[in-house]
């Protein structure tokens, strides 16, 4: 009786940085909506403006000392998904993200932050793509609240390792899952 007592008192203990009330928002990207041509790559056979999205968010837990965005397309041929932008280090204060910040210059992220490795090769934010004829792709943009200031992982790690460590150090998260289809 003494462990289920113990277990359900840890249980207890880690529950609220578990669960963290965290909201993702956004002006134009939408839960279940198809993606703007302004969130699409300009590239690959796709002709859209490249621009990250304007998030905002809030309700960290306590103890969170940095924020990651990622954008993951889990239905991309691979068979182990595409990393479309992995961006990380950013301050506990921040709370938002203008339009355009996964830009290559950078110069609209907060200090400090850094734009990992996309699996275009890239440190930059690169937008949806799915090969023609594919169906519709969900892409899923993320916001962890992480209980490290600076993700361990170099500049260009992978977004599978990337992904792994961010699992490892994540608090809360809150996501926003648009769609995105080709002819």
């Amino acid at each position: 009786m003494k462990s289920m007592h113990l277990a359900a008192a840890l249980l207890l203990s880690v529950a609220p940085a578990q669960a963290g009330s965290l909201t993702l928002m956004s002006p134009t990207v939408k839960e279940g909506v198809t993606l703007p041509l302004a969130q699409v790559l300009d590239g690959f056979g796709c002709e859209g403006e490249n621009r990250s999205p304007a998030l905002s968010w809030s309700g960290a837990p306590d103890g969170t000392k940095s924020y990651a965005v990622t954008l993951y397309d889990p239905d991309a041929p691979t068979g182990s998904g595409f990393w479309h932008w992995v961006l990380v280090d950013l301050p506990p204060a921040t709370d938002h993200l203008d339009e355009g910040a996964g830009a290559a210059s950078g110069k609209d992220l907060p200090a400090g932050a850094r734009q990992l490795r996309d699996d275009f090769g890239v440190n930059v934010y690169g937008g949806a793509c799915p090969p023609p004829g594919d169906g519709m792709h969900r892409y899923v943009f993320t916001v962890r609240a992480l209980d490290v200031p600076s993700l361990p992982v170099p500049d260009d790690a992978s977004g599978a390792l990337a992904g792994f460590v961010l699992n490892q150090h994540t608090l809360a998260s809150a996501k926003i899952t648009a769609a995105y289809a080709r002819p």
